[in-house]
Parts: structure tokens; sequence; C-alpha cells
């Protein structure tokens, strides 16, 4: 089965993990919930509420990823997550600026971006 999701699944995942703001599950997550589940991004508690897997998690956390990726290559002063730039730091992907605040894209992130968007990954 394939695995890439929509920008409408990618919201519905981002809902889940944010938690219900009601006790009825939102539009775009009732739309979505089955095929996620299905594909193992969420899973049913015993409430019958939806919650991320560790598939789930790790997909958005490679998404935050490559939107903070694409923001510093479009910006260096681009705000990133902790845990984003982080991880794209420990992989060679960006340098904090020696000059001050922000990043510089480094050649690797500029040849992963380059994968990224030549096999039309999010």
């Amino acid at each position: 089965m394939h695995d890439s999701l929509t920008n409408d699944e990618y919201d519905a995942l981002e809902q889940i993990r944010s938690g219900p703001k009601s006790q009825r599950p939102s539009a775009c997550v009732a739309r979505n919930a089955k095929r996620l589940s299905g594909l193992k991004f969420v899973e049913y508690a015993k409430d019958g509420r939806c919650t991320l897997t560790e598939k789930g998690k790790q997909t958005l956390f490679v998404k935050s990823c490559i939107e903070g990726l694409r923001a510093v290559s479009i910006d260096p002063l681009a705000v990133l997550h902790t845990d984003v730039a982080l991880f794209l730091g420990k992989k060679g992907h960006i340098m904090p600026k020696i000059d001050g605040e922000g990043f510089d894209i480094t050649q690797r992130g500029r040849e992963s971006l380059a994968d990224i968007d030549a096999t039309g990954a999010q």
C-alpha cells in the first residue's frame, strides 16, 4: 500500500497530536482516521479516541524537518523548533551562523532538498 499522505491527512495527524478540542473529532480527523489507521499512523484507544503511533509521530517529525530545511534555505533567520534544529544540525544539513543568529544551509542540506524535490516528497 502506498504511504504518501495528502495535506488533509497531515492536517488530521496534526490535530490528533495536539489533542481533541471537544469530545467529537473534527471533520478532518473523522474523514481521514480510517485510512490513517490502516496505514498504522494512528490507533484507536479503548475510549474510542485516535492517538498517534510511533510511525505517525516520526512522519510528523520528518515533515517538520523538511519544512525547517526549506525555511532556512529561504530565510537564514527562520525560527526552528529546538528538536528540528538539533536534528538538522547533527545530520549536517544546517549550521549556526558564525556572526550572529540564524542558520546556514550546508551543501549536504541543499543536496537533500534537491533529492526531496526530485522525488516529490513533502
